[in-house]
């Protein structure tokens, strides 16, 4: 059977109508042979039914209740037969060659388990989007960056990043995983309801021996922020809690507990911005993901997985690179250095 067959395009949606009406026209032009799946998490802005009525090739799965970006992925993608799940969000537009690299590059490297395209901006097609640009990777405190974006800073895509690349993380904004290791491990942990589930899942990827690459011969443009934007206090809470959590989760010992705690302390510190700023709900956020974490930690019903490869991090702190020593780019802080795990 022909490889973009046997694939699922799988859009979760959460009243992101206006998305869909926007970009789903081109993931349909765009992905011939492969299934296009939405499924719909309890919208309330009439999606299910806009969907239905000018898209009926779409195959739909709804949802009573928004089950989050983890859960509602899991949900939806145990309803569906596929050797490979794309994992796409609403506000993406996809270009005319999206697809085939991404799957020819699996059907080509076995060892190879997920991976991603290069996320380009919508508003600025010539530079890289924040939410995974050229591929994502982890500090040596776990501050999560991308070949293209370091913090808060995206550079222009001059093709400095157009070789394929083993990375240490997918970004779920579109992602491409074999299905079968998919159910192997279990999809997202659901603990974490959005943010920082696709660095937990490939670093899980990773400890049972698969590999995660950016192909950047494929590319898409994302908006971003189309469900929590930067400014909202829930997505700070969530990205501080989930980043304490996935290190608490997949560190070896004794680097987990040292970590995690160099890692609290440096929390408080980027409150210190937050109160700077007078952004008092960020703050508040950050609190509350700190006891949201030990609460993790003490009562959550954790995935029993035993997975044989501990996986380190690199010995380079972003943040000193970056706020320190002035370096903003990726080109810029690995230059003298090395990713080497």
């Amino acid at each position: 059977m022909n490889s973009l067959a046997q694939t699922a395009v799988v859009i979760l949606n959460y009243n992101g109508k206006h998305w869909l009406e926007k970009f789903l026209p081109s993931v349909i032009a765009h992905s011939a042979e492969a299934q296009i799946i939405v499924a719909d998490n309890a919208s309330t802005d009439n999606s299910v039914d806009f969907l239905r009525l000018s898209f009926p090739q779409v195959k739909l799965i709804c949802f009573e209740q928004n089950l989050g970006f983890c859960k509602g992925y899991n949900e939806a993608l145990k309803q569906i037969e596929a050797k490979y799940f794309v994992l796409l969000n609403s506000d993406i537009e996809v270009s005319s060659n999206w697809l085939l690299p991404l799957i020819d590059f699996l059907e080509k490297n076995s060892e190879v388990i997920v991976v991603q395209p290069k996320i380009k901006s919508f508003y600025q097609k010539t530079y890289f989007e924040y939410a995974g640009a050229s591929g994502g990777f982890l500090d040596k405190w776990g501050y999560a960056f991308c070949r293209g974006r370091i913090f808060d800073t995206c550079e222009k895509d001059e093709g400095q990043y157009n070789e394929p690349c083993e990375i240490f993380w997918a970004t779920g904004a579109c992602m491409v995983v074999r299905a079968e290791w998919w159910h192997k491990l279990g999809g997202f942990d659901e603990n974490l309801f959005a943010h920082f589930e696709e660095i937990d899942f490939c670093w899980r990827v990773q400890r049972t021996g698969g590999k995660v690459f950016c192909v950047a011969e494929s590319e898409v443009f994302h908006v971003g922020g189309g469900t929590l934007n930067a400014s909202n206090p829930r997505k700070t809470f969530l990205n501080y809690r989930n980043n304490l959590i996935v290190l608490a989760k997949n560190l070896p010992f004794p680097q987990c507990f040292y970590k995690v705690f160099i890692r609290l302390f440096l929390d408080g510190l980027s409150a210190m911005l937050f109160l700077k700023k007078g952004e008092w709900k960020h703050i508040w956020a950050i609190i509350k993901a700190h006891w949201a974490f030990y609460a993790y930690l003490l009562f959550a019903k954790k995935q029993k997985q035993k997975l044989p490869q501990k996986v380190t991090l690199p010995k380079i702190s972003i943040v000193w690179a970056y706020f320190v020593k002035g370096r903003k780019t990726f080109q810029e802080i690995f230059s003298a250095t090395s990713l080497a795990k």
